[in-house]
């Protein structure tokens, strides 16, 4: 092995990836053909989020040497990174066929790579393997409880989760994701556990965090709502002041998308593709939009899809850039030059593998609604829906939730108030986008899908185009997996016991009350 390249694993384990990336170069100078030079500069550059770079490197790496594993898998993870998941699926598919019976790490990472990709079966599989391979890896019974969850499989959920923390009582996540998986009661909770556990970790920021989300979900179901709330705070503070959200960032963003999209006469003769499959399923995280979802695909003509990246991914590409990134002033502004077919043939193209054949499928990525513009004239025939509930419970509901930290889309939820800002924001852009692109949106209340459950299933077919079928009103019944916050939830059916949830905390709920009401929105 050369000596440089023994240096850069060095430095790999030690991550000082800028020197890492510099050692593999200068092998590579000398000698271009070597594999782990490719390796270690795709690693090197992956970790300085520079995806797109690294693939280069990696895919050769793989070329040069199929048969080293972690090649082929830090590649498919790469790809998966960049939502191009087709070519993430066949090089999984093709690892699953040769990964060792007895490599546990291996089956637990193609695990994570069918997961982001949504081929939860798959993930199932690789994940059960992994557990069964070592049944004492914390790490390999959390991500098969996890995907157990998607798929309802509660009971079984739950026993991977105990044992993840009887093999390791401080995975923080686990003791969050435990709390979830059901209503905890008064006489079956975690709550002097999680009690206990907190008063040990003070100044921790992961074990603070997720300890006290975990508690004041369980105070909640047991009808503590002030001592929730406290916790709620308490859970959220730390990652709020790590973050460092803007209002004003966001206003400016929010702003910018509104006035860079004035062009309704060319939104109502839009040059994009014609393609009629695609249902975009939008509103603010929390609002019943897998509610929607899981209605519409329980339809035999309509596959769900999951929550995608692919369109935002699609559109940051059409300006050049490096792959999937939040978007910000500078890149909306330049969007007035996109060639709107060749955007909406991308999206496409990149959902391809994961819809089958179904003429249909659904994209629930909520946050959709920043693009929905951008959507209308790369895909004019594409239909739109969007998911409104109270603003009260919306925000409510989004601060109670621990989104993914990795996440560009969520930082305003670790602050109540910071939520109705964001609120505020989506309303008044959602107003523009309606007047932008007449009949093009359907708006869904929440409140009124649960009151009249089969009026609004036969209007939100209807604006899909698809004929009455039975299965949506059963759609409880839908066996397929689902990868979001609300997996639980909506294997119950329609339930109301959620509506006005924010009353249930009193003047806590005041300040965002009045905020809401100065900005003219209704709160009833």
């Amino acid at each position: 092995m050369h000596p440089d390249i023994q240096q850069a694993i060095v430095a790999l384990q030690q991550c000082r990836w800028e020197q890492a990336g510099a050692l593999a170069a200068r092998v590579l100078d000398s000698s271009p053909q070597d594999p782990d030079a490719h390796y270690i500069a795709g690693v090197s550059l992956l970790e300085r989020n520079e995806n797109l770079s690294a693939l280069g490197h990696l895919k050769r790496a793989a070329a040069l040497d199929g048969s080293r594993m972690e090649f082929r898998l830090l590649l498919a993870r790469t790809h998966a990174s960049l939502q191009d998941y087709g070519a993430a699926l066949q090089e999984a598919e093709r690892a699953m066929e040769r990964v060792a019976p007895g490599d546990a790490l291996a089956h637990d990472t193609l695990g994570v790579i069918f997961s982001q990709c949504h081929a939860h079966a798959n993930a199932l599989i690789a994940f059960q393997r992994a557990v069964g391979i070592t049944p004492t890896n914390d790490g390999f019974r959390f991500n098969l409880g996890t995907t157990l969850t998607f798929f309802g499989r509660l009971e079984e959920a739950e026993h991977e989760l105990e044992a993840c923390l009887a093999i390791n009582p401080h995975h923080w996540r686990a003791h969050h994701s435990l709390a979830q998986i059901r209503k905890q009661t008064i006489a079956s909770n975690h709550i002097p556990r999680l009690s206990r556990l907190i008063a040990g970790v003070v100044g921790r920021v992961t074990a603070t965090t997720y300890l006290n989300m975990a508690l004041a979900k369980e105070l909640e179901d047991i009808g503590e709502y002030e001592k929730a709330f406290n916790h709620y705070s308490i859970g959220k503070h730390t990652p709020k002041s790590l973050l460092g959200y803007s209002r004003e960032r966001e206003n400016a963003l929010f702003n910018a998308l509104a006035c860079n999209f004035p062009w309704a006469e060319a939104a109502l003769s839009p040059t994009g593709c014609s393609e009629e499959g695609p249902i975009f399923i939008v509103g603010m995280p929390r609002s019943g939009t897998t509610l929607v979802d899981r209605i519409l695909s329980s339809h035999p003509l309509v596959h769900s899809a999951g929550e995608l990246h692919c369109f935002p991914s699609a559109w940051k590409r059409a300006l050049g850039g490096p792959g999937f990134e939040m978007f910000n002033p500078e890149h909306i502004s330049k969007a007035t030059d996109i060639d709107w077919e060749r955007l909406g043939a991308a999206y496409l193209a990149s959902t391809k593998p994961l819809v089958g054949s179904s003429p249909f499928f659904t994209d629930k990525l909520p946050h959709n609604f920043m693009y929905l513009g951008y959507i209308a004239m790369s895909l004019p025939n594409a239909k739109i829906v969007c998911v409104r509930r109270n603003p009260m419970d919306t925000c409510l509901s989004n601060f109670r939730q621990l989104f993914a930290p990795e996440s560009p889309y969520f930082d305003y939820s670790y602050d109540l108030m910071d939520t109705g800002n964001y609120y505020i924001l989506f309303d008044r852009l959602m107003a523009h986008w309606d007047q932008a692109l007449p009949g093009r949106i359907l708006q869904v209340r929440y409140e009124s899908l649960v009151e009249e459950q089969e009026a609004n299933i036969r209007k939100l077919l209807s604006h899909c185009n698809l004929p009455w079928d039975e299965a949506c009103r059963r759609f409880e019944k839908n066996a397929a997996p689902v990868a979001t916050a609300s997996a639980v939830q909506v294997r119950e059916g329609i339930y109301r016991s959620a509506l006005g949830r924010w009353k249930r905390y009193g003047t806590q709920m005041d300040g965002l009350k009045q905020m809401l009401m100065d900005s003219g929105i209704s709160c009833e």
